[in-house]
């Protein structure tokens, strides 16, 4: 592992986000700062619901449902059903241990706490010694244009499982949002040796984040070099509907057009083995490793590749 002393800012957002910053927890503790996306967040049965931080705390924490990356293991359906049965909306599934967590968020968040200190909090009492930051404390919302209208995250994502078409993506009042005091220092630290885009959907996930004022610049500025793993491997997405977004959008459905995304932001390319024959195609340096997770040892080996790589990158900007 080639990380030395320094310290590592990884952006992420979905259960290939997480799994990677598990693997880099692994390896960096508490010098690793996670910025996570808060695009999908929203407001259902009047609670304030975290999807992409939960996950990350889950996941880091070893409390994650293994069988779906997400909500918690071992969880409890009582509400749900209780719900169900009094004609609730009850197609976005929370558990009975995950529905404390967003009582409790909620009820801090009304009481004037920010999302930053409620997760870092919730992070500390779970054992995690990594930073996970909510990119915004402000509001902002993924929204997607269909044929059918426009979309909240979560109904296009989970109520109707990905199915309508994508046209574009907007976010709502990324405009009036500003990264935390606490994202700004840990991409401003002089100690920072590397950032990491993780294997994200880099239009539901990491465009969200960087649609923050500011956020961007921060990055580019930072002084460290900035690499993107894949989240395509061999034109099909290791989870959820990016190769689909991108057939939609009338994008190449591999991973140079993911590169080609980041143009201007990122150093190098973090790319699949399986798909060694598009390295000529890239204009950027290109890195081959495992990128598909399957158990913690991948993730872990990943990680450190990461690390290497940011450890041998030249800023490029």
């Amino acid at each position: 592992m080639s990380a030395g002393n320094g310290r590592i800012v990884a952006i992420s957002g979905g259960v290939g986000g997480a799994k990677l910053s598990l693997g880099l927890a692994h390896l960096l503790g508490e010098r690793l700062s996670i910025i996570v996306n808060t695009g999908d967040d929203f407001e259902h049965l009047g609670l304030a619901i975290s999807p992409d931080v939960d996950t990350t705390l889950y996941t880091l924490a070893d409390v994650v449902n293994p069988e779906t990356g997400w909500g918690r293991r071992d969880e409890t359906w009582t509400f749900m059903r209780t719900l169900a049965t009094l004609g609730g909306a009850d197609w976005f599934r929370l558990g009975d241990g995950d529905l404390a967590l967003h009582v409790e968020r909620t009820r801090r968040l009304r009481a004037g706490e920010t999302l930053t200190a409620i997760t870092a909090d919730v992070a500390k009492k779970l054992g995690i010694v990594a930073r996970v930051l909510p990119m915004s404390d402000q509001p902002v919302r993924t929204l997607v244009e269909t044929p059918e209208g426009t979309l909240g995250f979560q109904d296009y994502f989970v109520r109707l499982r990905c199915a309508p078409v994508v046209k574009a993506l907007h976010f709502a009042s990324a405009g009036a949002a500003r990264p935390s005091p606490q994202v700004l220092s840990a991409l401003a630290d002089p100690d920072l040796t590397g950032i990491i885009i993780c294997p994200s959907n880099p239009w539901l996930s990491i465009d969200p984040i960087l649609a923050v004022p500011g956020l961007p610049d921060a990055i580019r500025t930072s002084g460290a070099p900035v690499i993107a793993v894949t989240p395509i491997i061999a034109g099909q997405a290791v989870k959820g509907p990016t190769a689909k977004i991108m057939g939609e959008l009338g994008l190449s459905g591999d991973a140079v057009t993911i590169a080609r995304h980041y143009a201007g932001l990122i150093d190098a390319f973090v790319l699949d083995r399986q798909d060694a024959a598009l390295v000529p195609r890239f204009d950027l340096p290109v890195h081959l490793a495992q990128t598909l997770m399957r158990t913690l040892d991948d993730r872990i080996a990943l990680a450190d590749a990461c690390l290497q790589i940011c450890a041998t990158t030249t800023r490029r900007r």
